[in-house]
């Protein structure tokens, strides 16, 4: 008997550990709900969730800065997507950490367009509203 249940189970293991980014939790579906915003030029949708004082941490390329409030966040991804136009959005690695207070998301996100923007991601939550977002250009990414 179990020989046959420790197959099944290891099957059943393995098909989860392959479902990655399906297997998220409510914080992992709205970071790639964010990224295809982003990837889609959609300044709106990429800013709905960001309170007044949400911290965007841009590290690297020509908009290098941190920038602590909406506004100020909204004018930076109106530069970007009008710079990079549509983008295909890739995701990898991602990882939601999550318990009563927030959550936090991980990820490897490539966009490819024009240029091909590597970013290793880390965004935080509290409930459903985004509090901090580090966007950090990671030229090895672009390796995989």
């Amino acid at each position: 008997m179990k020989k046959q249940v420790l197959p099944a189970l290891a099957g059943a293991l393995m098909t989860t550990a392959l479902a990655g980014p399906a297997l998220a939790g409510m914080a992992g579906d709205q970071a790639i709900a964010h990224f295809n915003a982003i990837g889609n030029g959609q300044v709106e949708a990429i800013t709905h969730a960001y309170t007044d004082n949400t911290i965007l941490q841009w590290i690297g390329g020509p908009l290098d800065g941190v920038y602590d409030s909406k506004a100020d966040i909204k004018v930076v991804w109106q530069k970007f997507t009008k710079a990079q136009g549509t983008l295909k959005v890739e995701v990898s690695n991602l990882r939601e950490n999550a318990n009563p207070k927030g959550a936090t998301v991980s990820a490897n996100v490539k966009f490819i367009g024009k240029n091909t923007v590597p970013v290793r991601y880390v965004l935080t939550y509290r409930g459903d509203r985004l509090v901090n977002e580090v966007w950090q250009i990671d030229p090895n990414l672009g390796k995989y």
